[in-house]
This record gives C-alpha cells, sequence and structure tokens, in this order.
C-alpha cells in the first residue's frame, strides 16, 4: 500500500531504471520519494533480460553512457554494498558479412576515440581465442575486455534496499492509474490503492512508458516488442564473453552458476505487450545455436520466458524532462538496453531533478525534440 498521500518524488517503474534513480536521489541528499511499481521490483523487462553490460554502440551517446555505467558496476559492491555477480569477461560481436565488418570497423574508431579498449580481431584471431565456438562464415569480430554482465535480480534489489536505507519507500503491487495535472504542472498520481501529491513525476515504466505518458498527456514515441529468452542446465564453465551476432539474431552468456542464457527478438514482431513465450523461439533456437555453439547438442532447457523491449524510433533512449508539463522526467525507451544502461541515467536524471542539470553525462542527444529533425539509428541491437 501507498505509505504516504504527498512525497516530493513519485518514480514509477520499479525496474532498474526506477530504482537507480531513487538510489541516486537519495545518495544526494532527497529521500523524500516513493517508487511505485504494479507488480514486485525488477518483474518487468529487468528480471526478464540477459544481464549483459556492453560499450559497445554505434552511437557516440551509448558509448558514454555504458562507458559511466562500467565505473559505477566496477564500483557497485563498495558503493551500494552488495554482489552482485559482476563479471567482466567482455563482449564479443561476430561479424559475418562485409557491412558488418565495415560497420564494426567504424564503430571501433569511434570506441577507442572514447578510450574504449577495443579490438578487431580477423577470423583467424578470434578462433583461436575462442576455440569453442564453430565459427563458420565468420569473416572478423570485435572484442571488449571490460564489457560484462550481472545478475539483474541482484543489481535492482541492491539499488531498492540501499535506497531504503536512506528512507525512500517502495509500493508495490500498486498501479497507477491517473496522473493529475493543473497548468503547466503534474500535481499527483492516482493509484489503486489511493493518491498520492507529488512535486516531480518520474516515467521509468519500460514496457508501459507510452501508457504512463500518454496520462500526463504526452505523447512518446515509444512502442513494446516481445523478446524471448530461455536458461539451460548448468555445465562446467566454459565461455567467459557474451556473445551476439546481429546477423543470426542471437546473444548467449554463461552465468555464474554455469547455466546458458540465450535470446533472440522475432524479427516479424508487432508491438504488443505480450510476453507470452511460443514453441516457435524454442525450434529456431535449439537448431540454430548447437551449431555455433557445439557444447550446447544434448544439453536440456531448463526454463523459458519472454520480456519486453522498449523501443524507440532509433532504439536510442529518450531521457528527458517535458517542455509542456515542467515536473515530469521520463528515462524510457532504452530499446532492450536499459540494465546496461542505468547507473549512468540513474546518476544523471537524479542530478537533473536536485541540481536543474545533468553533471555527470551528457543528455542533449537522448532528448525528446530530436524526433523532430533527421535521426541515426543505433544500429548494434538485437
Amino acid at each position: 500500500m501507498v505509505v504516504r498521500s504527498k512525497y516530493k518524488v513519485v518514480i514509477i517503474g520499479g525496474g532498474i531504471i526506477g530504482t537507480a534513480i531513487a538510489f541516486y536521489l537519495a545518495k544526494n541528499g532527497l529521500n523524500d520519494i516513493v517508487v511505485i511499481e504494479k507488480e514486485y521490483l525488477s518483474s518487468g523487462s529487468t528480471g526478464r533480460c540477459a544481464g549483459g553490460i556492453r560499450q559497445q554502440w554505434s552511437e557516440k551517446s551509448n558509448v558514454k553512457l555504458a562507458i559511466r555505467s562500467v565505473k559505477h558496476f566496477k564500483e557497485f559492491q563498495k558503493e551500494v554494498g552488495f554482489d552482485i555477480e559482476y563479471y567482466q569477461g567482455g563482449y564479443l560481436l561476430l561479424a559475418y558479412t562485409d557491412e558488418e565488418v565495415s560497420l564494426f570497423e567504424k564503430n571501433t574508431r569511434m570506441q577507442r576515440e572514447e578510450g574504449l579498449d577495443v579490438l578487431m580481431l580477423s577470423a583467424k584471431e578470434t578462433a583461436k581465442k575462442f576455440p569453442m565456438i564453430d565459427l563458420e562464415g565468420l569473416r572478423a569480430s570485435a572484442f571488449c575486455q571490460s564489457d560484462g554482465h550481472a545478475n539483474p535480480h541482484l543489481t535492482t534489489f541492491a539499488y531498492a534496499h540501499a535506497a531504503k536505507g536512506m528512507g525512500v519507500d517502495f509500493s508495490t503491487h500498486t498501479t497507477a492509474l491517473r496522473i493529475l495535472t493543473q497548468n503547466t504542472r503534474i500535481i499527483g498520481v492516482v493509484t489503486d490503492k489511493g493518491k498520492i501529491e507529488a512535486e516531480i513525476v518520474v516515467n521509468a515504466a519500460g514496457g508501459y512508458s507510452s501508457e504512463v505518458g500518454a496520462m500526463a498527456g504526452i505523447d512518446l514515441p515509444t512502442e513494446s516488442y516481445k523478446h524471448e529468452i530461455f536458461v539451460t542446465e548448468p555445465l562446467e564453465h566454459m565461455l567467459d564473453p557474451l556473445v551476439i551476432s546481429f546477423e543470426n539474431n542471437f546473444y548467449i552468456r554463461q552465468t555464474k552458476s554455469g547455466n546458458f542464457i540465450m535470446g533472440q527478438g522475432s524479427k516479424n514482431e508487432l508491438p504488443s505487450q505480450s510476453i507470452k513465450p511460443t514453441w516457435n523461439f524454442i525450434s529456431e533456437m535449439t537448431r540454430k545455436m548447437p551449431r555455433i555453439f557445439p557444447f550446447l547438442r544434448n544439453v536440456r532447457v531448463l526454463r523459458h520466458w519472454a520480456g519486453l523491449y522498449n523501443m524507440s524510433p532509433d532504439a536510442r533512449p529518450i531521457i528527458d524532462r517535458s517542455s509542456d508539463l515542467e515536473n515530469f522526467f521520463y528515462a524510457v525507451g532504452f530499446s532492450g538496453h536499459g540494465f546496461m544502461l542505468a547507473p549512468a541515467v540513474g546518476e544523471a536524471l537524479a542530478e537533473w531533478i536536485i541540481f536543474g542539470e545533468p553533471r555527470s553525462s551528457d543528455l542533449s542527444d537522448l532528448n525528446l525534440k530530436r524526433f523532430e529533425h533527421s535521426i541515426t539509428r543505433e544500429r548494434n541491437v538485437v
């Protein structure tokens, strides 16, 4: 239930973005906050993702945010106080076409200019470094050792627990129904547990970001798409990096306990909020993945689920303060990459709310008004 009827800040969404914003607000001295979540913490896209943490992007704004986030992930246990199974095993991006090789070469040049420790490897070098992968048809790869992965549930719970310790309230199983406005300001949020007066409202609603925006009369150009994933029984440790192919539409990583998590998006999926798993996904993945990763032959699948990619038109997040409602902020449209960018986004948005501007990261390229002009789409998306 809602703890109080009035707060300085109401955050809608109890995933990694909402809890990170709450943590950094409290860390900066503002703890008059409630995070409302319609189910349980990390029940949405966060808890259904693979937990990858990647700095290899085609757009500079994403690279910068990711580099900043990795700095936080490296210090997470010291900063937040919890072990989140963070592991810098690297990210291996596989290029199977001439177009991908050219794109990766262009990307890695830009990434190195930003200070990233990324390498282009030939097919032969890739095979030597990763002999457990069948790389037939590979042209080249990009590898960044400081990329990695962590446990998204543990990370979300860690931010929430630390924020609670600093005085932040959390109201789970609480659904936002309406956002109340007066002139150019939001004055409150109506939930199924009661009304909350608010001085500031943050939309961190993930797959439901557009609906929450509409409650405030703001048209956010985000759409949600189902993305499926499964996990296998545990095997001995054999794969350090998260491996990804945009051409073959997959990613895979091994967890701390030895399980393999892998997923793909459906190229024919229509926008929806369906998270119903499909047989087609299982059929495609169980044919495709053992060809590339022979050690997966005869390995049992333990669990299969689906989550939502909340997509923006250019596959980059929308992080902004509304020009129509001066006390309405949003951090949405992460296009499947909210977990890995959350520390930098949470930090910067908290600074924006408290100090009037983001100080640690430049968010100017991620505002809503960019869609009024020509945009460049992020290419490194499965």
